[in-house]
């Protein structure tokens, strides 16, 4: 793939006016930029259009949502059908009730469901009823995990070192000025895949922790699989404390598996929240849980609400998504993990032949690329000290080749990717490399 001669003409006057009216000029700080912002104007398969023309293979699909590409015929006719019959109701539909059961019969965890709009409220939600059903109040999250960005959990998720602590006691670095001062004392940090200290504090707070809540595959900082038996043993800790386990499964969803990343793994924990892919690009996410846990939500001990959950445009996408994903998931996961694969070894090749130290790790439907000459990454602070200021320029490299990526690193892949598409992603990942 040769290099783009990308005119941002457009994109530069919309950005110009975006700065008098959005605050920043963007409308998440995600997509913060040192230069002009991606502006799209449409999507379709494994593709992006920005508004001056130039396509893009796209490997972000909106942050993940876009596992089956973007607009998926299934999808798009679902969410038309529903927006001619109602857009939001106040009041119960059979499609939530379908999209409730079919998530029981997929996901390992979930034998009562609550939907929510987006993976923040999800989590939210989760911590709530944790705390509800047992009756304490801390939270034990691992640092370099992300769970939304809410105050009670903003914490330690990409924390300046020098402010973090030791690497065997993490302390609880807020994420933003602003937050309520007093969150962060609910919370105790642990490193990511380290046994003995999540061991030794389970022992000295286990009595006091209603939740140990997790990325099962850290995707949020790097795609950093749990160390063989890491999980099994958090489960059993759980139960010896009496803690409930949550699986942040918003990323992992659907992506790994029809079960997400516990059926991949095989381990279950007692809740669990979805977002992201389970809804094909439409904004839905979902707690559910064992029926002993959310059962306080049933009866009311436990409060949730919400204008938009189980809004009926979004349940119908997913609906539809869901759908495709079960019924058709022979097809649907060797795909992904065929063509993941495919991509990380020609990036691999590409790299040792460019004689450049990069790490490519993950399972195949989403993984990392690192610039480091680390032979694994197992957990931040492993992260932190890769090369991040190379990644955003290998970044900008490949939007000049017509590849999009996550700027940190990070490919989603996704149905609608083809082979053609993988070859051409390695050609223009090999030229960013020698333009590096």
């Amino acid at each position: 793939m040769v290099v783009m001669t990308r005119n941002l003409d457009v994109s530069r006057d919309l950005y110009s006016t975006a700065q008098q009216y959005l605050a920043g000029g963007v409308s998440s700080d995600a997509r913060r930029t040192t230069g002009v912002p991606l502006y799209v104007d449409r999507a379709q398969g494994a593709r992006l259009w920005d508004v001056d023309g130039n396509a893009y293979v796209d490997y972000v699909l909106g942050q993940g949502p876009a596992l089956l590409g973007h607009c998926p015929p299934e999808v798009v006719e679902a969410i038309s059908d529903q927006a001619a019959r109602g857009m939001v109701y106040s009041a119960q539909h059979a499609a939530e009730v379908r999209v409730a059961e079919r998530l029981c019969a997929m996901v390992p965890s979930a034998e009562r469901v609550r939907f929510n709009t987006v993976g923040s409220e999800a989590v939210h939600a989760a911590l709530r009823l944790a705390r509800g059903f047992t009756g304490r109040s801390r939270i034990l999250k691992f640092e370099g995990h992300y769970h939304g960005w809410l105050d009670p959990v903003l914490y330690s998720v990409h924390p300046a070192l020098d402010l973090a602590g030791p690497a065997d006691a993490p302390v609880a670095v807020p994420g933003t000025a602003g937050q309520q001062e007093g969150h962060g004392e609910d919370l105790i940090v642990c490193p990511w895949n380290d046994l003995e200290t999540l061991t030794r504090l389970m022992d000295r707070y286990g009595a006091e922790i209603a939740a140990v809540i997790a990325e099962p595959v850290l995707c949020n900082t790097g795609a950093i699989l749990p160390d063989p038996g890491y999980l099994e043993a958090v489960r059993k800790l759980c139960d010896q404390h009496g803690s409930l386990l949550i699986f942040d499964e918003i990323i992992t969803g659907f992506r790994l598996a029809p079960g997400g990343a516990q059926e991949y793994l095989g381990i279950t924990p007692d809740l669990s929240v979805f977002g992201k892919a389970m809804a094909g690009g439409m904004q839905v996410s979902a707690l559910v849980g064992k029926a002993s846990v959310m059962d306080h939500i049933s009866t009311g001990k436990v409060a949730h609400a919400g204008t938009f959950n189980s809004q009926p445009v979004g349940i119908a996408a997913a609906e539809a998504t869901l759908r495709v994903l079960d019924e058709r998931r022979d097809e649907v996961y060797g795909t992904l993990f065929a063509r993941g694969s495919a991509l990380m070894e020609g990036i691999r090749a590409a790299a040792e032949k460019a004689g450049v130290p990069l790490l490519v790790d993950g399972p195949g439907p989403v993984f990392q690329t690192y610039f480091t000459d680390a032979g694994a990454v197992r957990d931040y602070r492993d992260f932190a000290a890769t090369d991040r200021a190379m990644m955003a320029r290998l970044h900008a490299a490949l939007l000049d080749r017509g590849v999009n990526m996550v700027p940190r690193g990070l490919w989603f892949l996704s149905t609608a990717h083809t082979e053609s598409d993988i070859d051409a992603t390695v050609d223009a990942f090999a030229g960013a490399l020698r333009a590096l």
